[in-house]
């Protein structure tokens, strides 16, 4: 999309997306999310002790 003003300058516009609401997320998603992150804790937990270790 652009425009051209009275001097033939064009000017671009970005086309932008149709908006819309997220959804909450279902309880099946929820615990999805939750043991994601607990694996997530789990990893970093697990790679912070092996760098002490190798220290």
């Amino acid at each position: 999309m652009y425009t051209t003003n009275e001097n033939g300058i064009l000017n671009n516009y970005a086309t932008e997306p149709k908006l819309y609401f997220a959804e909450y997320p279902s309880p099946e998603q929820q615990s999805r999310y939750a043991l994601q992150g607990a694996a997530a804790v789990l990893l970093v937990t697990s790679l912070l002790m092996i760098a002490f270790a190798a220290s």
